[in-house]
């Protein structure tokens, strides 16, 4: 196996179908020979379709895999859990490092299953290290009633060096939760930033968790960011920070004024409340669910999902001729010799690039 760090690796690629998956823990994990018998894809959909977690699980895995017999697999099985998918509310939650999104989405998780029934699923993703592209995936340690509800069920992911910390295969994973019966479905994702977009893009209502007394708030979050959000918390609304926490939702009100209505029609709408103490969480929700009716009756709430299938299919596509131009056999022999000559200053990266496409195109339209 080629180190790492090579330039088809360090894209996040396995160039080598041979291989099997590495650990998302540590890729350097020698792993147990011992294997349990694979299911098939017929078997994985009725176990799904049955709501059980364990071969729920094994899907999601599968699904994770860079393996391309494994991928065909995934696409097979999610092909089938397809019509019984939908039926959810897809709620993505972001916010700066050190918000709380992890104890947020335990104390609205317990909330909810409580007040309103059904099953949640939460997709925690987790960063990937660009040094040994492993990740901790520790999320679930921070959701201690959560983890141990019955009908939760959390499952961390890694980036894998997908853009905006949301994990490449999340919306996949997002449809098969569905097929399993889960009607409430949480995207927690890494931080914050205009590569978030790719969270928006699979869920229904996002989001945005903020802290007070950080300093500037409005500078802590950019434009990009706050166009998007359908929601903004402020937590840690508790003892001696009530009066900044105040101050911050009056700064964010004022500031969402300044930007365009929203497509939906729907104006965010800016609360405070304490995950420690846990109070104020019921609001949120009916700010969701609120939110949810609102999107429904007029139209939007189908229209949105209908451009999100759009977006995934064309983002489908980019992934897709990424792979192929990484997996050609002749772009794998061109690699290191580009690698090289941009090394020792011979070529521009550009140029570099420029004639390895070249190269790809001939090969790929040559009779």
């Amino acid at each position: 196996m080629e180190h790492p760090e090579n330039s088809a690796e360090y894209a996040g690629l396995q160039v080598n179908s041979g291989v099997e998956q590495p650990s998302i823990i540590n890729p350097y994990l020698k792993r147990n020979r011992f294997r349990r018998r694979e299911l098939t894809a017929a078997e994985m959909v009725e176990g799904i379709i049955k709501g059980d977690v364990t071969i729920l699980s094994q899907a999601v895995t599968l699904v994770e895999s860079v393996n391309p017999d494994h991928q065909a697999k995934a696409q097979e099985v999610i092909n089938k859990c397809l019509p019984f998918s939908g039926n959810s509310i897809r709620i993505g939650i972001s916010g700066v490092p050190g918000a709380g999104k992890s104890t947020s989405i335990d104390a609205f998780g317990v909330h909810v299953l409580k007040e309103h029934g059904g099953r949640l699923a939460v997709l925690a993703i987790d960063p990937s290290s660009e040094r040994s592209k492993g990740s901790i995936l520790g999320d679930k340690t921070r959701m201690e009633k959560l983890s141990i509800h019955p009908d939760s069920f959390i499952r961390p992911s890694p980036t894998a060096g997908s853009l905006g910390g949301v994990a490449r295969k999340t919306r996949e994973t997002i449809i098969l939760c569905e097929a399993a019966g889960f009607d409430k479905i949480f995207v927690e994702t890494v931080g914050v930033g205009q590569s978030e977009t790719a969270c928006h893009s699979m869920v229904d209502f996002f989001l945005l968790l903020q802290v007070a007394g950080t300093g500037d708030e409005l500078q802590g979050i950019k434009r990009g960011i706050m166009e998007i959000c359908d929601g903004i918390v402020i937590n840690k609304c508790d003892g001696d920070n009530v009066d900044k926490c105040q101050m911050a939702a009056t700064n964010f009100r004022n500031a969402l004024h300044f930007f365009p209505m929203s497509e939906s029609g729907w104006m965010p709408k800016v609360l405070c409340y304490s995950g420690f103490y846990g109070t104020g969480i019921k609001e949120v929700w009916d700010m969701i669910y609120e939110y949810v009716d609102f999107v429904k009756a007029n139209g939007y709430f189908d229209h949105r999902r209908n451009e999100q299938a759009k977006y995934w299919m064309y983002e489908t596509i980019n992934e897709q001729l990424r792979m192929k131009f990484y997996h050609n056999p002749t772009i794998r022999q061109q690699l290191k010799t580009a690698e090289a000559s941009v090394l020792a200053g011979q070529q521009t990266s550009f140029i570099a690039a420029q004639q390895l496409l070249d190269t790809y195109y001939n090969n790929l339209l040559a009779p």
